[in-house]
């Protein structure tokens, strides 16, 4: 059983920067695929960036794209997800996902569709004010 917890959310200016962190127990971290998500109050769950085991498929929301960055270290069991120049409709409880590497299907589907991980943490918590 893989256990995320994600760190780092908290109150934001708009224009602001915050970096949040997902640190995940076990000792295969380096074999699984791992996402952010994040759901906004009366919202659905929403796909924001994914990264694979290896680092090398990178997936990004368009709204989110040139302005946060998803990375890995798997020295210490982490995925980040660095968000820059954020907004207020960035607002959301966000969350760290994993799953076993996928050795076949390397489309972007695969990674930005919620149900196909099957470990998720309890959730962290941006607030962006404008």
């Amino acid at each position: 059983q893989v256990q995320l917890v994600e760190s780092g959310g908290g109150f934001v200016q708009a224009g602001g920067n915050t970096r949040l962190s997902c640190a995940a127990s076990g000792r295969t971290f380096s074999t699984y695929d791992m996402g952010w998500f994040r759901q906004a109050p009366g919202k659905e769950r929403e796909f924001v960036a994914a990264i694979g085991w290896s680092s090398v498929t990178i997936y990004y929301v368009d709204s989110v794209k040139g302005r946060f960055t998803i990375s890995r270290d798997n020295a210490k069991n982490t995925v980040y997800l660095q968000m820059n120049r954020l907004q207020p409709e960035d607002t959301a409880l966000y969350y760290c996902a994993g799953r076993l590497r996928s050795l076949g299907s390397s489309s972007r589907s695969y990674y930005t569709d919620g149900d196909k991980y099957d470990y998720w943490g309890q959730g962290t918590q941006v607030t962006v004010s404008s």
